[in-house]
């Protein structure tokens, strides 16, 4: 999807490496952390730089972070009609905490569990937003049967064969009745909610 999206120019990515923003020799991106403790920080100049390097008056600055609002279906289709994103990854202990009280516009958590970077969480929600975008998706009414679409999982889904191992496929599914088939799905759709994600109902 995110392929055919970049082919057809309905989204553009780009990837920038904040090494190419350092001005050593060494190309430094963290250093010790003040106070003490384990691991390394980012160092904000080269963060600020590169930032400063992709910034538009259109941009919104997000930071994957364990520490940030969990990234949910809402926010995804929210954040596909913003017309630019700005993702910056961490890595190590993190990045210096003046970068993101004073250059970044919301930090964004893909789970209650720590990456090694953030890059793998970026992927995750570049491709859970691209979704809403109109074009992205073989149908224009795909996402909207998708779990957590009216606080709900998706229905149970079936094809051939009719007859797998002794498991059938439910009936009112074979019978071509549009309405009796839309009701089973929305209950199916409750039944599993309540028995997996109450909190969602």
């Amino acid at each position: 999807m995110l392929k055919r999206a970049l082919s057809h120019g309905l989204i553009q990515i780009a990837s920038h490496d904040i090494r190419s923003f350092t001005t050593d020799k060494h190309r430094t991106v963290d250093d010790k952390p003040f106070g003490g403790g384990p691991g390394m920080v980012m160092k904000p100049e080269p963060i600020k730089k590169a930032l400063d390097r992709v910034q538009s008056p259109s941009a919104h600055r997000i930071y994957l972070s364990p520490q940030g609002a969990p990234l949910t279906a809402k926010r995804c289709r929210e954040l596909s009609e913003k017309p630019h994103l700005i993702i910056l990854c961490g890595h190590y202990e993190g990045i210096d905490e003046r970068i993101i009280e004073n250059y970044i516009d919301e930090e964004i958590s893909i789970g209650d569990f720590v990456l090694t970077s953030g890059c793998p969480a970026a992927i995750c929600l570049i491709d859970a937003t691209v979704r809403f975008i109109p074009g992205v998706l073989g149908s224009a009414d795909s996402h909207q049967e998708d779990s957590f679409e009216n606080n709900l999982f998706d229905h149970p889904h079936y094809t051939q064969p009719r007859d797998f191992e002794g498991h059938t496929v439910p009936e009112v599914l074979l019978e071509g009745h549009h309405e009796k088939i839309a009701q089973w799905r929305r209950q199916k759709a409750k039944e599993k909610t309540a028995k997996k994600r109450p909190d969602l109902l």
